[in-house]
């Protein structure tokens, strides 16, 4: 089974984000990044098929050298290849189009991306892949079994969860519970120093339609003070939460 794991590279939560150019532009000084949590228990999981059933992986990203070190990080952990699309991601119909045509050149059983990313959360990309290749797509995965080319799979939903059957070739949008957080894997010493010896192969963008820009961005306006009521001014409290929160 031939596996491709797709890797966005978004900024730690405890990095503090600030915008430029009259707020249009993205600050990525002092900015640590990481590989986008929903896709690092996805990796996980295709590390599991590949000690178990001698799966092959590779992982591909969308972006400009910077990153790289994401992609190094990702061959640490047991990857065997690493894909750089050279561009900058712009939207996810963008970046879809641009893993479509790895996926349809490398010829992958199973593509697995993370339900969304942690910086635009748009949970766009792993449906517009399936869709642009037509093939099978299960999205917010929390559990993946395979055998051959029959696949068992469980996905989260509204008030519970939904096994279902499917066959390869398969899009996976996976989260947490595809592995628990415990599960996750920290790159050794011997892993940093074999991903330095790894292909990590970089391919110029397709001629791609890009759906939406950034115009503005805007943080969220800071919290107001806290107002402590007395366990015994029932009637005020309930004003405040009428006239001023307007949550009742």
């Amino acid at each position: 089974m031939k596996i491709l794991v797709c890797i966005s590279n978004v900024p730690d939560t405890t990095s503090k984000i600030n915008f430029t150019e009259d707020d249009t532009k993205f600050d990525t000084n002092g900015v640590q990044f990481v590989i986008n949590p929903n896709d690092e228990f996805g990796l996980t999981r295709a590390m599991w098929f590949k000690e178990k059933q001698g799966a092959t992986i590779h992982v591909v990203s969308v972006g400009e050298v910077s990153v790289e070190p994401t992609l190094r990080k990702a061959l640490a952990i047991g990857a065997d290849e690493a894909i750089r699309i050279n561009t900058i991601p712009t939207d996810g119909l963008f970046v879809a189009q641009q893993l479509a045509e790895v996926v349809k050149n490398g010829q992958y059983d199973l593509i697995i991306a993370g339900r969304e990313s942690i910086d635009y959360n748009g949970g766009m990309v792993p449906g517009i892949l399936a869709t642009l290749l037509d093939i099978n797509f299960i999205n917010t995965c929390i559990g993946l079994e395979i055998e051959g080319d029959a696949v068992t799979a469980i996905r989260e939903i509204d008030g519970g969860k939904e096994t279902l059957a499917t066959t390869l070739p398969l899009v996976v949008g996976g989260q947490k519970g595809l592995v628990e957080e415990s599960e996750l894997r920290i790159p050794n010493m011997r892993g940093i120093m074999m991903a330095r010896k790894k292909v990590l192969n970089v391919v110029e963008p397709t001629d791609s339609i890009r759906g939406t820009e950034d115009a503005k961005f805007e943080k969220p306006a800071p919290k107001g003070a806290v107002k402590l009521v007395d366990s015994d001014k029932i009637e005020e409290l309930i004003d405040l939460l009428h006239n001023e929160a307007k949550v009742i």
